[in-house]
Formats: structure tokens, sequence, C-alpha cells
């Protein structure tokens, strides 16, 4: 991990690299570390990393392990298809609303039509990392479009988890295409204001994604 420069928010910024390298497998689950060696690899005192390592740990991404110290916890099957099945319930109805919105909201629209545009640039060679933004951008905008604040809040705590086995399923199980398929499905529908059909295929997708993301990892648990 690349030295971070010293700034007021470098609590933030340690938190930002330390959530980045659990999501992208850098730090993998099971692995262990410590205020003294995350200080040292990234560059800073220890304070900013304890705050850090403490937030993770408050949002079940780390397990104390030892003295002072941290490990990875492993992602769980059966909790990431339950995130899944809460997430299936908000995004149909953030869809929903966003399909009613869409032809008073412009620059909402703009967001969406956007975050299409960038989804259909992916090919077998987009990096994983980029896979994975490109997916949180995309529903973030039907988020926004909805003009619902609250939807958004409360998703968001749920994203990093939901992030984490997206990288893992997809390093191991190429998706890509389906998934985006499907986004194009919701789009389609939210773009010509069919509330219904928009639902459906939001929450039909969350659902489907969850079941197939613990299959996935319950097979890959047994592998290892």
């Amino acid at each position: 991990m690349i030295p971070l420069t010293p700034a007021p928010n470098l609590t933030d910024q340690v938190y930002a690299r330390l959530l980045e390298a659990i999501i992208d497998r850098t730090l993998l689950p099971g692995q262990r570390v410590t205020q003294n060696e995350l200080a040292d690899r990234l560059g800073v005192s220890r304070q900013p990393v304890s705050h850090a390592l403490h937030l993770l740990h408050r949002q079940g991404l780390l397990a104390e392990s030892g003295r002072r110290g941290f490990e990875v916890t492993q992602l769980d099957p059966e909790r990431i298809r339950q995130l899944y099945e809460v997430r299936g319930a908000i995004d149909g109805l953030a869809a929903r609303i966003a399909a009613k919105r869409v032809k008073t909201d412009t620059a909402g629209r703009a967001q969406l039509e956007a975050a299409l545009r960038a989804g259909r640039t992916i090919d077998r060679t987009t990096p994983l990392a980029r896979l994975v933004a490109l997916d949180v951008d995309f529903h973030g905008a039907i988020y926004r479009l909805a003009g619902n604040p609250v939807i958004e809040e409360t998703i968001a705590p749920q994203w990093p988890h939901m992030r984490r086995s997206m990288a893992a399923v997809l390093a191991e199980l190429d998706y890509r295409q389906s998934a985006w398929s499907e986004h194009e499905a919701i789009a389609s529908h939210i773009l010509s204001g069919n509330a219904k059909a928009a639902a459906t295929a939001a929450e039909a997708h969350a659902q489907d994604a969850g079941q197939m993301t613990e299959e996935r990892l319950r097979a890959m648990s047994e592998a290892a």
C-alpha cells in the first residue's frame, strides 16, 4: 500500500485505504493486522490507524485478535444473502420512485444514463475494482433519482460488505455481462417511466445476486 500524505482528515484517509485493501483482498480474510505494522506501511502515526481500525471493527469488517491486534473477518454467506434480501426491497422501492420522477428530474436522469453508458464500456480486461465501482455507481444513481436521501443513507453502511462479496465472487466467477444486461433492463423501465416493471426488475436483480453470491461463497469456503 502506498504511504499517505499527512492531512487534517488523516483518519478518513487511513480508513478508506484499509477499507479498499479489505475489499480488493490485499488484506485477506483471517489476516491479522496491527497498529504498528499498518502505521509503518502507510507512513503515518499510530493514532489515525487506531481510529480507523476501530471504525472498521464497528462495521464488522475486523475482529479483535490478540493484544492490540485485529484480523479481517471472514465473509458469512448467509449474512450476505440476508443483506441482499433487504437491499432487494430497498432497490425495488428506489426504482419505483425513480421511474415516477424520471420525467421531472433531468439531472437525476442524466446521472443514471451516464452510469449506464459507463457500464457499457466494460470488457473482459476491465479491472475488478472498476467493475465493483461501476456497479455501485449504477445503483447509487437510481437511489439519487428516487429523490429520497433516506434510501441511500439506509443502504450506505452495508455497501462495504456487499462490495467485498462482489469482489470475491467476481474474482472467481465472471458474471459481468449478465449483471449489466439486468442493469440495462432496470434502467430501461425507469427511463420509460414504468414504475411497476422497474421495481420488479430491481428487486429480482438483487435477490438473484444475493442467492448466487451466497452459493459461490459457500463453494469457495468448501474448496479452501
